[in-house]
Formats: structure tokens, sequence, C-alpha cells
């Protein structure tokens, strides 16, 4: 009933200051799935809260364009656009096929598993690192360290390299001016991009055994990625790649405190649970909160009509509470199957390339961390990231039972 509807604002940094705000995505599920949803300085959006309109909106991008204005929650001129558009999630099929081909092949899940045992040294040298220190902020100590030391490898660049251009993600998804303002925003970006580039010039000269050296050198029927193209490329994979692992590593664990009980399920049945708990840590914090898209023609969704021009933004941790698709979708259980979430998109073009990968990072350190410090527990409250498009964690102590070093002999 209209009387029990929240505040509804879905894209303030306030509204995601505790995380995502379920309450409204429930009301407006149950009552305006396609709600008109105002923004500042725009004409507004149409909010996308239920499972199946994400997944009808993700799936047709003739229909829903990213190019038109932008995945950003925002309606930028074409100037201001113009830049991006070489950027994989600002296209649009068929240029977005071309360069997801040229792109796509270190991707698959059999190039995936080539990196699992690579992917597990790195997950106890970083244990190694804090284990006993008996303390340690769970982001940067942990979380954040394992997808920026797999990607610094993957590009062959130094690792310290990677933890600084994992720092200037934080940077640039930070949606709260007075955290980080735009200036600080754009100046991230270009720090990226201009390290980006120095990358391509040096792959182009000398290449090497990694995956940055592939794509500057992948060619199909002649066709290569221009030097812009790699350079966006790289700001993607540096942003994509560290998100969803770094946020989920961190989130994930704090519903492993929250959930005790699910704790002691996972933590007995480790072989038997843990690719089920990744999938509900993924479906449970949904770390991308939201993508727009752009109505490319007069059209009805949920019995609303939508015009041409028209933007809808796609909400990833609603859907995965849907009622309609998930029994029980408030309760967090690590042996949820079937577990059809949409935390790495709802199919269609956009759907994570780098999901493969993620998964087998997700799965590796919380199998080091729940085996080596099996005690670990909250030392303070964490800190959320300041972002109404990443629901994501900034800092998180823990602390745990240290192991004491044996004497030298």
């Amino acid at each position: 009933m209209e009387h029990d509807a929240p505040a509804i604002d879905l894209i303030s940094p306030a509204a995601f200051r505790h995380g995502h705000p379920w309450d409204q995505y429930a009301w407006l599920r149950a009552n305006a799935p396609v709600y008109r949803h105002p923004q500042e300085g725009t004409d507004g959006f149409w909010a996308i809260t239920t499972y199946d309109d994400v997944r009808t909106v993700s799936r047709q991008p003739k229909l829903f364009s990213s190019a038109a204005k932008g995945p950003m929650l925002g309606d930028p001129s074409p100037e201001e656009l113009a830049p991006n558009l070489q950027m994989m999630l600002f296209m649009d099929p068929p240029i977005h096929d071309r360069f997801k081909l040229l792109v796509s092949r270190g991707f698959t899940p059999k190039n995936a598993q080539l990196l699992a045992g690579r992917i597990d040294e790195l997950s106890k040298e970083i244990v190694d690192d804090v284990i006993e220190r008996g303390e340690c902020d769970l982001v940067a100590d942990v979380a954040g360290r394992l997808p920026s030391g797999l990607i610094a490898e993957l590009m062959g660049i130094p690792r310290a390299d990677g933890e600084r251009l994992y720092e200037l993600t934080e940077i640039m998804h930070t949606t709260d001016d007075s955290v980080h303002s735009v200036e600080e925003r754009m100046q991230a970006v270009l720090e990226m991009l201009t390290y980006a580039a120095g990358v391509v010039a040096a792959k182009r000269a000398n290449p090497g055994d990694d995956i940055a050296s592939a794509l500057v050198h992948a060619e199909i029927d002649g066709d290569r990625l221009t030097d812009g193209e790699l350079q966006f490329f790289f700001l993607l994979l540096v942003n994509a790649g560290g998100d969803t692992t770094r946020n989920l590593v961190a989130a994930g664990m704090q519903q492993l405190f929250d959930h005790p009980a699910e704790r002691a399920r996972l933590q007995a049945d480790l072989d038997g649970l843990l690719p089920t708990a990744v999938e509900e840590m993924l479906r449970y914090t949904s770390p991308v909160a939201n993508f727009q898209r752009t109505v490319m023609a007069d059209t009805t969704l949920h019995g609303v009509d939508l015009k041409a021009g028209d933007r809808v933004a796609v909400f990833y941790g609603s859907a995965n509470r849907d009622e309609a698709v998930f029994a029980e979708p408030d309760r967090f259980d690590v042996g949820r199957n079937p577990n059809p979430h949409v935390a790495f998109g709802a199919g269609g073009p956009h759907l994570c390339l780098g999901l493969h990968v993620a998964r087998i990072e997700i799965a590796s350190m919380f199998r080091e961390l729940l085996v080596r410090i099996p005690d670990m527990a909250p030392a303070g409250d964490p800190e959320l990231l300041a972002s109404s498009f990443i629901a994501g964690v900034k800092r998180m102590p823990v602390q745990w039972s240290a192991p004491v070093r044996s004497a030298a002999r």
C-alpha cells in the first residue's frame, strides 16, 4: 500500500551507506517494478528491479543500448560520452562483437583453469604475509592483493604497480564528492590511461608471455585493437578484474561473521559447500549495484510505456532478492542450489568476461582463509565504499589467534 512506501532513493551514496537499500528494492518489486526515478540535472530514469525485467533489458541490446548514453547512471552530452566509446562497457553489437572476439580468448573456462595453480600460490603468499600478525585489514592486506597481484602477472607489470592501479579504481568508483571530488576521479582515470599507454607501447616493442602482449598483437582477419581501445580495455580489466573479487571476499566474510551457523556448516564441509557458498555470497552481496541502458524505440516493459531516448537502470541486487525466483531470498544459505543469480550480469553481450577467473580467485582465497585462519573474527566495524555503483567494503579490521612462531634453531 502507498503509505507503506519507503522514501525511494537508489542513487545517492547515503542510500548505500549500510549496503544495498533492500527495503526499497522489495517495495519497488511489489508495487512499482518499473519506477520513474528522479535524478538531479536530468529528466530522470526508469528503475528496473525484478529479476525477469533485468534479464529482458540485459538480453536485448538493440532495444536497450549501452552506447547511446553510456552504462553509468547519467545523461552525458555526446562530447562527454565520445572518449568512452572505445571501452567494451559502452559498446553495442556488432562493434562489441568484434571487440569481444579479439579479447575473449584469454578468458575462456579452460584458460581460467590454467591459472588456478598460480592463483592458489598467490592466495597462500598473501595469507603467509599476515597470519603471524593476528590482525589485519581484510580489504587492503588480503582481499585487494589477490586480484591486483594476478592482474599484475597477467599484464606483465610490477606487482606494486598493480596495487597502485587498484587504489585508483577505489577513487574512480566513489560517488560521494565529499570523499573524492569529480576532479580527483578524473585524475585517477587519466593516471590509469597514461599508465596503460606506457604498457601498450612497451608490449608492442618487447612482447612477453603475458595477456597484455597477446592483446596488443591479437589479430583476426587483419583486424587489431587500436591503442585507444587497448588503453580503455586495460582500464576495464583493472576495474572489473578487481571489484568483484576484492569486494566479494570482504563482503562474503562479513556474511559468515553475521551468520555463524552457516559459517560452521561451511567449515565442516568445505569441499562440498564452497562452490555453492561462493555463488550465494555473490547473490547475497551483489558487488555491482546497477548499470544503465537507453531505450532505442518505444516499447512496453511490465505494463509501463517507455519512449525512445528514455534511460533505464537495472538493479542487480534487487533481481538477486526477487521472491519470484529465490525461495526465502533474504536468507543466507551456503548450500543454496540452484542459484541463478545475476551478480555477473543478466546475460546478453555484457555478461562479465572474467567471471570464470573471479570464481576461481574467490574460492581459492576463502579456502586459504577458512582452513588456515579458522577463528577469524571482526576487530571493529567495516567501512563501506562511498558508492552507489559498487557495493563494496573499503576497510575491514579483523583478528584471530596468531600461530606461535617456533624458536630458531
